[in-house]
């Protein structure tokens, strides 16, 4: 029980004295045209897989709700 609370206090303090090494010192000036570009490629990326999960998720939609005498017609 000893060793534990020797570990978890020392981990403790270790962490509460490394807090400040991870800090900003400074703000950073902004972001520049090529991390936007990146941002709006991503964005463009993500639209357009949205399209065919949303027509995927339409169609398992109407095939639930497709009544069984519907879909034995069709065979």
């Amino acid at each position: 029980m000893k060793a534990i609370a020797r570990t978890s206090l020392l981990t403790t303090g270790m962490l509460t004295l490394a807090t400040s090494a991870f800090a900003a010192g400074s703000a950073s000036g902004g972001s520049g045209l090529l991390v936007w570009l990146f941002l709006g490629f991503f964005g463009l990326i993500v639209a357009t897989q949205l399209v065919p999960a949303v027509m995927l998720v339409i169609g398992i939609a109407k095939g639930v709700t497709a009544s069984s005498e519907a879909t034995e017609a069709g065979k």
